[in-house]
Protein backbone atom coordinates (compact mmCIF):
# COMPACT_ATOMS: atom_id res chain seq x y z
CA UNK A 1 0.00 0.00 0.00
CA UNK A 2 1.46 3.29 -0.76
CA UNK A 3 1.27 6.11 1.42
CA UNK A 4 1.15 9.78 1.09
CA UNK A 5 4.75 11.01 0.07
CA UNK A 6 6.73 7.58 0.19
CA UNK A 7 7.57 5.95 -2.32
CA UNK A 8 6.65 1.49 -2.41
CA UNK A 9 9.66 -0.89 -1.72
CA UNK A 10 7.71 -3.51 -2.82
CA UNK A 11 9.75 -5.93 -4.96
CA UNK A 12 13.07 -4.27 -4.05
CA UNK A 13 16.26 -6.23 -4.12
CA UNK A 14 16.93 -7.53 -0.39
CA UNK A 15 19.66 -5.35 0.91
CA UNK A 16 18.16 -1.90 -1.27
CA UNK A 17 16.57 1.00 0.80
CA UNK A 18 13.22 0.41 2.18
CA UNK A 19 11.55 3.73 0.97
CA UNK A 20 12.35 6.88 -0.21
CA UNK A 21 10.10 9.89 1.74
CA UNK A 22 9.75 12.07 -1.07
CA UNK A 23 8.20 15.58 0.18
CA UNK A 24 4.59 16.39 -0.20
CA UNK A 25 5.83 18.60 -3.52
CA UNK A 26 7.42 16.00 -5.63
CA UNK A 27 5.96 16.19 -8.35
CA UNK A 28 7.04 19.75 -8.39
CA UNK A 29 4.91 23.32 -8.12
CA UNK A 30 4.00 25.41 -10.03
CA UNK A 31 4.63 29.66 -9.85
CA UNK A 32 5.15 32.41 -12.07
CA UNK A 33 5.32 36.24 -10.44
CA UNK A 34 3.31 38.48 -11.20
CA UNK A 35 4.93 41.48 -10.22
CA UNK A 36 1.54 42.01 -7.92
CA UNK A 37 3.97 43.25 -4.63
CA UNK A 38 2.19 41.40 -1.96
CA UNK A 39 5.49 40.02 -1.21
CA UNK A 40 6.65 42.83 -0.71
CA UNK A 41 4.74 44.63 1.11
CA UNK A 42 2.02 44.90 3.64
CA UNK A 43 2.03 44.12 7.41
CA UNK A 44 5.48 44.83 9.36
CA UNK A 45 8.14 42.38 8.80
CA UNK A 46 11.83 41.57 7.87
CA UNK A 47 13.91 41.31 4.87
CA UNK A 48 16.94 39.38 6.31
CA UNK A 49 20.48 41.23 4.81
CA UNK A 50 23.19 39.12 5.39
CA UNK A 51 27.07 40.68 5.48
CA UNK A 52 28.02 39.12 2.11
CA UNK A 53 24.47 40.45 0.03
CA UNK A 54 25.54 43.97 1.72
CA UNK A 55 28.24 44.43 -0.92
CA UNK A 56 26.22 43.63 -3.84
CA UNK A 57 23.24 45.92 -3.25
CA UNK A 58 25.50 48.40 -1.66
CA UNK A 59 27.78 48.59 -4.97
CA UNK A 60 24.56 48.69 -7.13
CA UNK A 61 23.12 51.60 -5.42
CA UNK A 62 26.63 53.94 -5.82
CA UNK A 63 27.31 53.38 -2.14
CA UNK A 64 29.78 51.83 0.70
CA UNK A 65 28.39 49.02 2.52
CA UNK A 66 28.31 51.59 5.51
CA UNK A 67 26.11 54.09 4.17
CA UNK A 68 23.79 51.17 2.61
CA UNK A 69 23.40 49.47 6.39
CA UNK A 70 23.55 53.27 8.10
CA UNK A 71 20.56 54.18 5.19
CA UNK A 72 18.68 51.08 4.35
CA UNK A 73 18.72 48.46 6.75
CA UNK A 74 17.87 48.50 10.98
CA UNK A 75 19.34 45.70 13.04
CA UNK A 76 17.15 43.92 15.06
CA UNK A 77 16.67 42.12 18.46
CA UNK A 78 18.66 39.69 17.50
CA UNK A 79 21.76 41.95 15.94
CA UNK A 80 20.82 40.88 12.44
CA UNK A 81 20.03 43.30 9.73
CA UNK A 82 16.69 43.88 7.69
CA UNK A 83 16.10 46.23 4.95
CA UNK A 84 13.68 48.89 5.93
CA UNK A 85 10.10 49.01 5.33
CA UNK A 86 7.60 52.37 4.17
CA UNK A 87 5.16 53.94 6.50
CA UNK A 88 2.50 51.33 4.22
CA UNK A 89 4.70 48.26 4.74
CA UNK A 90 6.17 48.12 1.33
CA UNK A 91 9.77 47.41 1.18
CA UNK A 92 11.59 50.84 0.56
CA UNK A 93 13.00 49.29 -2.52
CA UNK A 94 9.20 48.26 -4.23
CA UNK A 95 8.23 50.82 -6.41
CA UNK A 96 4.42 50.77 -7.83
CA UNK A 97 4.05 52.14 -11.55
CA UNK A 98 1.46 51.82 -13.57
CA UNK A 99 -0.69 48.77 -11.76
CA UNK A 100 2.57 47.17 -11.45
CA UNK A 101 5.34 46.52 -9.17
CA UNK A 102 9.23 46.42 -9.76
CA UNK A 103 11.84 45.87 -7.32
CA UNK A 104 14.75 48.65 -7.75
CA UNK A 105 17.70 46.89 -6.43
CA UNK A 106 16.17 43.05 -8.53
CA UNK A 107 19.26 41.98 -10.23
CA UNK A 108 20.79 42.01 -6.68
CA UNK A 109 17.84 41.39 -4.01
CA UNK A 110 18.66 39.67 -1.08
CA UNK A 111 18.04 35.71 -0.78
CA UNK A 112 14.97 36.25 1.07
CA UNK A 113 13.22 37.58 -2.06
CA UNK A 114 15.25 35.15 -4.83
CA UNK A 115 13.89 32.41 -3.50
CA UNK A 116 9.94 33.64 -2.35
CA UNK A 117 7.55 32.02 -2.49
CA UNK A 118 9.64 28.24 -1.72
CA UNK A 119 10.26 28.83 1.98
CA UNK A 120 9.82 26.49 4.63
CA UNK A 121 6.79 28.35 6.06
CA UNK A 122 5.24 28.13 2.47
CA UNK A 123 6.14 24.38 2.01
CA UNK A 124 4.88 22.82 5.40
CA UNK A 125 1.99 21.27 3.69
CA UNK A 126 -0.02 21.57 0.58
CA UNK A 127 -2.68 23.51 2.87
CA UNK A 128 -0.15 26.18 3.55
CA UNK A 129 1.05 25.96 -0.40
CA UNK A 130 -2.90 26.67 -0.90
CA UNK A 131 -2.66 29.72 2.33
CA UNK A 132 0.16 31.63 0.73
CA UNK A 133 -1.76 31.32 -2.53
CA UNK A 134 -5.01 33.52 -1.29
CA UNK A 135 -2.41 36.30 -1.12
CA UNK A 136 0.04 35.49 -4.14
CA UNK A 137 -1.73 34.74 -7.66
CA UNK A 138 1.41 33.48 -8.84
CA UNK A 139 1.10 30.57 -7.14
CA UNK A 140 0.14 27.44 -9.11
CA UNK A 141 0.58 29.22 -12.11
CA UNK A 142 3.19 29.49 -14.67
CA UNK A 143 5.96 27.45 -14.98
CA UNK A 144 6.33 23.98 -12.96
CA UNK A 145 9.58 24.09 -10.59
CA UNK A 146 10.88 20.48 -9.61
CA UNK A 147 11.23 19.03 -6.31
CA UNK A 148 15.19 19.32 -6.84
CA UNK A 149 15.08 23.24 -7.47
CA UNK A 150 11.91 23.96 -4.74
CA UNK A 151 15.06 22.24 -2.06
CA UNK A 152 17.40 24.05 -3.45
CA UNK A 153 15.79 27.18 -2.84
CA UNK A 154 15.23 25.92 1.11
CA UNK A 155 18.67 25.27 1.06
CA UNK A 156 19.58 28.83 -0.04
CA UNK A 157 17.64 29.96 2.73
CA UNK A 158 19.62 28.20 5.21
CA UNK A 159 18.70 29.04 9.06
CA UNK A 160 16.53 32.16 7.68
CA UNK A 161 13.17 31.75 9.74
CA UNK A 162 11.16 31.81 6.64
Amino acid sequence: MLREGVVSDAGAAPGRPAATALPWYGDGLRFQCTQCGNCCSGAPGYVWVTPAETQPIAEFLGLTVAEFLDRHTRRTGSGRRSLLEKRDGDCEFLVRSGGRTLCSIHPVRPVQCRTWPFWKSNLRSPETWAATGQHCPGIDKGPLHNAESIEAALRENGSRPL
